[in-house]
């Protein structure tokens, strides 16, 4: 799983197309959002997903908290990995790992200022049930959690790729030009891009998500080369 990239926010076919083509492993489709009207439906999402070759991967980003909920919805749009970016009780993960063993299951930790306990009880409550954890950030002006275009704090991700005994999936403000630097100090198992990869018309822009899998591909490489 080491040296994964996955670019979220897909609009539609032609963005999925060239988000393949330019070599990121994971697309993730962000619906059921609770503050933001979705990019796409659910029906071209799903149609999307089935379209997806075998080598890549279709991701739901979701904020639903209930089990069954959850594992609906991921039937409904044929994905076999869901990001859950809501306040999910461990019970609802245990439940859901339980009704539904083969979905891979990411859960966000939301980095705000001097949280890293908050961010590690969470992890020591949810590890048994969770495939991957990605650290995203946090817009204090207006409450979102996730899809901002800011970094935050890079120390904390990487504290908690030393504790965590999962994964982590490193979001928040990346783009072409921080890429890089972010793997190298953060060292996590994957990278995710949304807002640093688009251009003025809110697309994916060609030449950023090209220059974010080279980038990231090279950063990978060179701290397998370290291990």
């Amino acid at each position: 799983m080491q040296g994964l990239i996955q670019v979220a926010g897909v609009i539609d076919q032609d963005e999925a197309d060239l988000i393949c083509a330019e070599g990121a492993d994971w697309l993730g489709f962000a619906l059921r959002l609770p503050a933001k009207n979705e990019d796409l439906s659910e029906a071209d999402a799903a149609a999307i997903v089935a379209a997806i070759q075998p080598r890549h991967r279709g991701v739901l980003i979701t904020y639903l908290t209930e089990a069954d909920e959850i594992r609906q919805f991921c039937a409904e749009l044929g994905v076999t990995a869901v990001q859950l970016h809501g306040d999910v009780e461990p019970a609802q993960l245990e439940k859901l790992r339980r009704i539904d063993p083969d979905l891979y299951v990411l859960k966000s930790l939301v980095v705000k200022e001097d949280n890293i306990d908050e961010l590690t009880k969470i992890v020591d409550e949810s590890a048994e049930w969770v495939d991957m954890y990605i650290t995203d950030s946090f817009n204090p002006a207006t409450g979102a959690k996730g899809a901002t275009g800011l970094t935050h704090d890079w120390s904390v991700s990487a504290e908690l790729v030393r504790v965590a005994p999962r994964p982590l999936m490193l979001a928040g403000g990346l783009n072409p030009d921080n890429v890089a630097a972010a793997i190298a100090a953060v060292r996590p198992a994957a990278v995710d891009a949304h807002t640093g990869l688009e251009g003025p018309d809110r697309r994916k822009d060609r030449a950023k998500v090209r220059r974010f899998v080279t980038a990231a591909r090279q950063a990978f490489a060179d701290l397998a080369g370290q291990d």
